[in-house]
C-alpha cells in the first residue's frame, strides 16, 4: 500500500502547475466552508450563552432588536433612557421574579462601563478571580478581557470617558476604583466594566450640575437605560410584553424572538457565502476531473505496462483513486488551516472593536462533514477516469509504436 501511495503522489506532482492550481482551488473552497462554520457556530453559541436567563428586555421606544444588541450583547447604542419608576413598577409586578437595571453612557478605553446591580453577576454565574463585588458608588468590577486589555488592577483608580466607544470627554473629577476582577466566563461580562447604578448617576450629575438645586433636580429625574427581566411564571411570556408595550415610553423586546430574527437575517448572508463556497468546490472538482481524465489518457502506455507486469485492474485503479484522494485531502488540510487562520483574524478584528468573541481554536461540528465531502468530491472526480482504466486496451497499447 505504501508503494501505491508513493506512486500516486509522484503521478500527482508530475504536472506541478496543474496540481498546484487544483490544490489552491480546493483549499479556497474548503477554507471558506470552514470559516463560515467556525464563525456561525461561535456567534450562535455566544448568543445563546448571553441570552440565557433573560426573558425580556425593557427599554425606550424604538427597535426591539436594537434593545437586544445594546442591552444584552453590548454591540449597539441604546435607543434612549426610561424613567426610574419603570424599574419599580416591573419589580412590583406579580409575574416578575427579578429586574436587573442597566445604565450605559460611558466607557474606559473602549470597554463599556455598565451601572447595574449584583444580580447581573448571578445571571451569568460569574466568579471573581480576585477582590470583591462593588458595595458602594464609584467602586467597579472589571471583566477578564477588559481588565487585561485596559491594564486594570485591584485598587487602581481610573476615569470613564463619555460615550460607548471611547474618545469622549474624560470624567477626571469622578474616578472609579477597581475592587474586583472577574474570572473569564466566556460571556459578555468579559468585556464589560461593572459598577453600581448610582455611580453612573453620580458621574453625570457631577458633570452637568452647577449648584445644589441642579443636583436635586437631576436626582429627581434619574433614569435608566434598560431593564433585564426574569419571569416568575411561564404565563408571563404571554402577558408581560403586552403590559410593557401599554406603558408610555416603554418598549419590550423578547430575546428569543429577536435573536431568531437576527439569525434569520444573518442566515441569508451565510447561505449566499455557502453557495459561493460550494460553487468554488464544484469548479475545483470539475478541474480535478479534467486533470485526472487527461492524466489517464497520457499515462495509458504506462498503465498498460503495469498490467503486463502483473498489476491487477483493481491495483491500477487504486493508484488513480489514491491520486485523487491525496489531492483532495491535501486541499482539505490547507483549507482547514486557511479557515482557522481567517477565523483567528476575524476574532482579532472583533476584539479590537470590543465586539463578539471569535477564535481560530474552535472545533466545529461541521469538520467531519467537510472531511466526508472531500472524500466524496475525490471519488466523484475520479469516477470517469476509473471507468477508462477498467476498459484499458492493454494489448493494443503494448503493440502501438
Amino acid at each position: 500500500m505504501t508503494r501505491l501511495v508513493a506512486l500516486a503522489w509522484r503521478w500527482l506532482w508530475s504536472q506541478p502547475m496543474v496540481a498546484a492550481l487544483n490544490l489552491v482551488m480546493l483549499a479556497l473552497g474548503f477554507g471558506a466552508m470552514v470559516l463560515l462554520a467556525l464563525v456561525s457556530e461561535q456567534v450562535e453559541e455566544q448568543a445563546r450563552r448571553d441570552l440565557s436567563g433573560i426573558d425580556l428586555v425593557v427599554g425606550a421606544k424604538g427597535s426591539p432588536l436594537q434593545l437586544i444588541l445594546a442591552g444584552v450583547f453590548h454591540v449597539d447604542v441604546p435607543p434612549g433612557n426610561i424613567p426610574l419608576a419603570a424599574r419599580d413598577a416591573l419589580a412590583a409586578h406579580p409575574m416578575v421574579a427579578e429586574v436587573i437595571p442597566l445604565s450605559l453612557g460611558d466607557s474606559h478605553r473602549g470597554f463599556r462601563i455598565v451601572g447595574t446591580g449584583t444580580g447581573l453577576l448571578g445571571l451569568y454565574g460569574a466568579r471573581l478571580a480576585s477582590g470583591r463585588p462593588w458595595q458602594a458608588p464609584m467602586e467597579a468590577v472589571a471583566g477578564a478581557d477588559a481588565a487585561l486589555s485596559a491594564g486594570l488592577r485591584l485598587d487602581q483608580a481610573f476615569a470613564g470617558s463619555h460615550g460607548l466607544g471611547g474618545g469622549g470627554e474624560i470624567h477626571d473629577e469622578t474616578p472609579y476604583r477597581v475592587v474586583g476582577l472577574l474570572a473569564p466566563c466566556g460571556c459578555v461580562l468579559d468585556r464589560l466594566i461593572l459598577t453600581a447604578t448610582e455611580s453612573v448617576w453620580a458621574v453625570h450629575e457631577h458633570a452637568t450640575a452647577i449648584d445644589d438645586e441642579d443636583r436635586r433636580a437631576l436626582a429627581a429625574e434619574r433614569e435608566l437605560t434598560m431593564l433585564l427581566v426574569r419571569y416568575r411564571t411561564p404565563l408571563a411570556a404571554a402577558v408581560l410584553p403586552r403590559w410593557v408595550q401599554d406603558q408610555p415610553g416603554l418598549q419590550a423586546a423578547v430575546p428569543a424572538l429577536e435573536s431568531a430574527r437576527l439569525f434569520r437575517l444573518l442566515g441569508v448572508g451565510l447561505d449566499v457565502l455557502r453557495a459561493l463556497a460550494a460553487l468554488l468546490l464544484g469548479v475545483a472538482a470539475l478541474s480535478v476531473f479534467v486533470a485526472l481524465t487527461h492524466a489517464v489518457r497520457e499515462r495509458e502506455p504506462d498503465l498498460a505496462m503495469l498490467r503486463m507486469l502483473g498489476a491487477s485492474p483493481a491495483r491500477v485503479a487504486a493508484v488513480v483513486t489514491l491520486e485523487a484522494l491525496l489531492l483532495s485531502l491535501a486541499g482539505l488540510v490547507l483549507g482547514l488551516a486557511l479557515g482557522h487562520g481567517l477565523a483567528a483574524l476575524v476574532g482579532s478584528l472583533l476584539h479590537a472593536e470590543r465586539s463578539l468573541v471569535v477564535t481560530g481554536w474552535w472545533w466545529s461540528t461541521q469538520h467531519p462533514r467537510i472531511a466526508g465531502l472531500a472524500i466524496l468530491l475525490a471519488l466523484a472526480a475520479v469516477a470517469w477516469p476509473l471507468w477508462r482504466v477498467r476498459r484499458l486496451p492493454v494489448a493494443t497499447l503494448l503493440q502501438a509504436p
